[in-house]
Formats: C-alpha cells, sequence, structure tokens
C-alpha cells in the first residue's frame, strides 16, 4: 500500500493534489500543532474539506499534544486511519476503543528512539502501527534505516498471530529506501516528496507499489 503524503503537496491546491494521485491506498495527512512537535501544518477544518475532495481514505497522523481530547473529531468526521504518538496519549488502549467507537480504525506511532517492545500488549487494541523512519515534524529528513529492527519485530509479531495490524512506516520513504523497508515487513508506506516532486505523482505511486512489491518477503 502507498499512502502520498501532502505535507509535500501544494496546499492551496489540496483537492487537485489529490486527484493527481488516485490510484492510492490512503492519502496521509500530517496535523502538526507546533507543541509536540516544532512545525504547525493543518487541522481539523482542512481534513474535513479535504474529506469532501476525494474519495481516498484519509490517513491523518496526529503529530500533537493531548490527541486523547482531540483525535475523536477526527474520526467522527470521518477519516479512515487515525494515528496517535504514544509518546503524547494519556490513555492509549482507552484512545484506541474511543476511535473505534466514532467510525475510524485506530493507530499508534512510535518515534525513531521509541522502542516497540513496552507496547507489544497495547498494540493488541490498533489497526495500525506507524514506525516512525525520521523524526516527526519536519518533511525531506534521511531516511533511518536502524528502525527497520522495530519493522521486523512487529512483522514476526502480526505473522505469529500475536497482533493482528497494518504496519506503516512514515518518513524518507523514495526508490532508494523502500526496497529495505518492504524487506523488513511493511505493508504501508508514506512517501511525500518521491510522489509530489514526481513529473506524474500518479506514476510515481505505482512506480512505487511495484517496487515494493517485488521486494515483500
Amino acid at each position: 500500500m502507498i499512502a502520498p503524503s501532502i505535507l509535500s503537496a501544494d496546499f492551496a491546491r489540496l483537492a487537485d493534489e489529490a486527484a493527481a494521485v488516485a490510484g492510492a491506498d490512503w492519502l496521509h495527512v500530517d496535523v502538526m500543532d507546533a507543541h509536540f512537535v516544532p512545525n504547525l501544518t493543518l487541522g481539523l477544518p482542512v481534513v474535513k474539506s479535504l474529506l469532501g475532495a476525494t474519495d481516498i481514505p484519509l490517513d491523518c497522523h496526529l503529530m500533537i499534544d493531548d490527541p486523547d481530547r482531540w483525535a475523536i473529531g477526527y474520526a467522527e468526521a470521518g477519516a479512515y486511519n487515525v494515528t496517535v504518538h504514544v509518546e503524547a496519549a494519556a490513555d492509549p488502549v482507552r484512545l484506541a476503543k474511543d476511535l473505534r467507537a466514532a467510525g475510524a480504525k485506530a493507530g499508534l506511532s512510535l518515534k525513531p528512539g521509541t522502542p516497540i517492545e513496552p507496547y507489544t500488549e497495547v498494540l493488541k487494541h490498533y489497526d495500525t502501527l506507524l514506525v516512525m523512519s525520521v523524526e516527526p515534524g519536519f518533511g525531506g529528513q534521511k531516511f533511518m534505516a536502524d528502525v527497520l529492527d522495530k519493522v521486523r519485530t512487529a512483522r514476526r509479531l502480526v505473522d505469529t498471530g500475536h497482533l493482528t495490524l497494518v504496519v506503516e512506516i512514515d518518513g524518507g520513504i523514495n526508490a532508494d529506501t523502500i526496497e529495505q523497508a518492504a524487506e523488513a515487513g511493511v505493508d504501508c508506506f508514506v512517501a511525500g516528496s518521491a510522489v509530489y516532486d514526481a513529473a506524474d505523482p500518479g506514476q510515481a505511486v505505482e512506480r512505487l507499489r511495484a517496487q515494493a512489491a517485488r521486494h515483500r518477503p
């Protein structure tokens, strides 16, 4: 699965930019609050507008403080998958249940320095694990290959039936890095500049999908 990140899109033309990747599996939306991360992007009003402009399921990645308070609004608005950071959530198990009750898939994200092992029981309540392969908050960063150990651990837990979730990766994914991420066991690849800096974003999505499929274990 390929999830183009609109962080790399033209914010003045979001509906057109979504249409340019009509074949994508998810459309990744980075919500930043200038508190949990130092950058500020967009919020619920823009997400609601985008929901009315595309049929691609929205994958909302909330890099925000107090997601227990704010995340439910994105689920109620119609986002397909709402991901919160374990480092910010006060009660991640309860939050997962609330997100599902509001109609969304529940995702849990880990920063590069956050280990997966303390959260394996928590992840039983989630539909998606988003492994960050850059520090959250900015686009265009270099891929951190050492996080693939977390991906391999998650893949093992899924394959052995201990977890039932989509393993997603976000940060520095492009033609040079997607193969090693696929080999580690990633299911869904977030790609920003690799898609939106291409002459044809739709074709870039298909190339990345084919490249990843060839290297899946």
